[in-house]
């Protein structure tokens, strides 16, 4: 891993992936352990790369969030895509393979479509036991990237938050 890779993003977004935040790798790596044997599966969350202090165009995976509701088993995780929060900043999707495969299964080509890139991590999760790939499966190298990421008030709500919403 770690050199740019180059391929063209879905027409919903606008610009291109441009890698994955140091910190998002590693929760994604330590999940993925924690739940071994079974999968972990979860959701990519991109920022855009101006705003982490980056001088050019293009998004990072910056989070990653547990799809809620998984079950998972050593050689499958089903969750209901109707649990997953409906975010605009969603571009993909993760989840590990424990028997250290990092291709993708045909189970796992048929939710590619969704999302602009696709990380599969293998057992024993370490530092190289990943792999990108767009939506049609193609592997591709993903950079990671040392960027300072917000603090984001991502459930940081209050009340009067919720009533304004409500009206």
């Amino acid at each position: 891993m770690g050199l740019l890779g180059s391929w063209t993003p879905s027409l919903f977004r606008s610009s291109e992936i441009l890698g994955i935040a140091e910190d998002a790798l590693e929760f994604a790596l330590e999940a993925s352990e924690d739940s071994h044997p079974n999968e972990y599966m979860g959701q990519l969350r991109g920022e855009d790369a101006t705003k982490l202090g980056l001088d050019r165009e293009g998004t990072v995976v910056t989070d990653v969030l547990i799809a809620p509701g998984t079950k998972s088993n050593p050689v499958s995780a089903e969750f209901n895509p109707s649990y997953m929060p409906n975010d605009l900043k969603s571009v993909g999707s993760i989840h590990s393979h424990p028997n250290g495969v990092l291709r993708p299964s045909d189970a796992d080509l048929a939710t590619f479509s969704r999302g602009d890139v696709h990380i599969i991590v293998g057992a024993p999760y370490g530092r190289t036991d990943w792999q990108a790939f767009d939506r049609n499966g193609e592997a591709f190298d993903l950079e990671v990237l040392d960027v300072e990421l917000p603090d984001e008030a991502f459930f940081d709500f209050t009340q009067a938050d919720i009533d304004r919403e409500l009206r």
